[in-house]
């Protein structure tokens, strides 16, 4: 699209709308289509969720996989699902935009719940019932059926990841930053959409999972199908409301060049006057869309400044083409850098997922050997345990806030309370517990196991109540309040002005890498103690469940170390550019 000429008011200079107009304050953007955006994100995290909690019991009492096995498959589809997020915030800053990509990844989300669904409705796509007193010999799942079961899922994974990329970055596209009231109402909106999230996770956790368990899954996954056809229908009738942005390509792109163009000079020397590299400044009027804040060089990485070193054909005319591939500005390569600094805390918090991980797989295979009932009929699903995991983020949040931020303020002499780095340890601190916590349950339900006589029965209740798994899902949720929030508020605050998409991309990799290291740490458990004493057995009542929470607690310890050694190291971005006596032209925006 041509550049739109700024006009006061009416319309603005950097939006437009669906016919390729410049967008009207009036007619477009705002709360009306941020809420059919809402609306949307909501019906997404009731199908993900719904789906997700629930699968491991679906896997194993259905599908009749092992429960290594079962915890891996579930891993691995989350993983999965937020690892495409960055793919598809890929294809949405590079090619289609948020509003193709959103519209495109929900239909195939949807395509992949329906195929669930139609997985769980024909007989053929699901191996036989068990027959009475044959548990440990029932026919497991063939190749088509785990072939069906995949593609379903996996269709699923890639529409949630492609969605989830660009939701919140579409609905903030729906305000105006330069505008005062706008900015306000951006805030609200990132308020807003973690309440709708919310909200979708509890109706997945208590209304759906009881659906699944009492009424079938056909019921369950019917719903979600259902669910996520209305959230694409609510989207596309705001077509016509909406504030489209153009596509600014990826920062991935402005990261891989940076490298190529450093790799390309490797053997260059570098000149003693930094003046004589290539920055923002030598970049001609008529090629620049809009100039980027100069930021001062830095020594750390030097290797990449050899990206800015002006090569003949590239110095020879000051209106020359410039190749993305060959030359860099410093402050290109100074964006790169505050990406690099932020790697080491990056890495110590994938750890925090691998544990959350636990929640939805073993946590969950826990809960179904337990005494799930509340009076004298009322059975709890398995799975909507996870509701204990929702309310003590709900609660830990309201607590923070009011208690924990005033005192801190007092003690730390910080206006935020705690900074991001602190929250994130603190996260980090409370995943430890919850392992110490599973490891203590689970060696109490196998004495409650081996006292009753019910260790070689794998469909036993133990008379053991299942809320004392309730502190494990207590601390992960607490965990995850002071963990999710912090690595936003970090990630968001110290990305680059330019690159502010890294922000969630980073966040959500963490996600995905904790997913897939679990998934990693089972296989490897498994292969080294299957054979033997099986910690993760099929049967849980014969495993060392408990030693496994036992590795993941001491793991987290060892990675809790390496974070404070890298937190400590961290310097903020704010103070170490206030060192050098820049102040920046920025307005942060708190996406919680």
């Amino acid at each position: 699209m041509t550049t739109v000429p700024e006009t006061e008011g009416k319309t603005l200079p950097d939006a437009w709308d669906y016919q390729g107009q410049p967008a009207d304050r009036s007619t477009t953007g705002g709360w009306t289509s941020a809420t059919m955006i809402l609306g949307g994100e909501a019906c997404e995290r009731l199908t993900t969720l719904g789906i997700a909690v629930n699968l491991v019991t679906y896997l194993t009492g259905t599908m009749h996989l092992g429960n290594a096995t079962s915890a891996n498959t579930v891993t691995n589809f989350l993983g999965t699902s937020f690892m495409l997020c960055l793919l598809g915030g890929f294809v949405a800053d590079t090619f289609l935009g948020r509003y193709l990509t959103i519209a495109i990844f929900a239909t195939v989300q949807a395509t992949g719940v329906t195929i669930l669904t139609i997985s769980t409705v024909v007989p053929s796509l699901r191996p036989p019932k068990c027959t009475a007193g044959s548990d440990t010999h029932c026919i497991p799942a063939s190749g088509k059926q785990l072939m069906v079961l995949y593609m379903a899922l996996y269709l699923t994974a890639l529409g949630t990841g492609g969605l989830k990329s660009s939701v919140s970055g579409f609905g903030s596209d729906q305000f105006d930053d330069s505008n005062k009231v706008e900015r306000k109402q951006m805030t609200n909106f990132f308020n807003w959409f973690f309440f709708f999230i919310s909200i979708g996770s509890l109706a997945a956790v208590t209304i759906l999972v009881y659906i699944e368990d009492n009424l079938g899954r056909q019921w369950g996954y019917g719903i979600c199908a259902c669910a996520i056809v209305i959230g694409l229908v609510v989207f596309l009738s705001g077509t016509r409301r909406y504030r489209f942005k153009k596509l600014v390509g990826s920062p991935l792109t402005q990261i891989a060049a940076v490298f190529v163009a450093a790799w390309k000079k490797r053997k260059m020397e570098l000149p003693s006057d930094l003046s004589l590299l290539y920055n923002v400044d030598d970049i001609d009027d008529g090629q620049k869309k809009k100039q980027k804040q100069k930021l001062p060089h830095s020594k750390q990485f030097c290797f990449l400044d050899k990206a800015a070193i002006k090569i003949p054909e590239s110095a020879s005319s000051t209106t020359m083409i410039i190749n993305k591939w060959s030359l860099s500005t410093l402050t290109d390569i100074e964006e790169v850098k505050m990406i690099i600094r932020m790697l080491p805390i990056w890495a110590t918090t994938i750890l925090f997922w691998t544990v959350y991980a636990q929640m939805t797989t073993f946590s969950v295979s826990q809960a179904t050997s337990m005494d799930r009932k509340i009076g004298s009929s009322f059975q709890i699903p398995p799975a909507s345990l996870t509701v204990f995991f929702v309310g003590s983020i709900l609660l830990t949040v309201p607590v923070y806030d009011r208690i924990i931020v005033p005192v801190a303020r007092k003690l730390l002499k910080n206006p935020q309370g705690l900074t991001p780095l602190q929250r994130i340890g603190v996260g980090l601190v409370l995943s430890i517990f919850a392992m110490v916590a599973a490891a203590l349950t689970e060696l109490k339900r196998l004495r409650a196991a081996r006292s009753h006589g019910l260790t070689d029965d794998p469909t036993a209740e133990i008379p053991l109540s299942v809320f004392w798994l309730v502190p494990q899902f207590f601390f992960v949720g607490s965990g995850e309040a002071f963990t999710y929030i912090g690595q936003l508020d970090f990630f968001l605050r110290e990305c680059p002005k330019g690159m502010k998409t890294m922000s969630t991309g980073l966040f959500l990799s963490t996600l995905s890498l904790g997913f897939f290291f679990s998934s990693l740490l089972v296989t490897i458990v498994h292969k080294v103690t299957g054979d033997r004493k099986p910690w993760l057995a099929d049967n849980l009542n014969q495993g060392k469940l408990y030693d496994f929470y036992w590795l993941l607690a001491i793991l987290s310890a060892l990675n809790m170390l390496i974070y404070l050694v890298c937190a400590k190291w961290y310097v903020y971005k704010d103070k170490r550019l206030a060192e050098e006596g820049i102040e920046l032209e920025e307005v942060e925006i708190c996406a919680h």
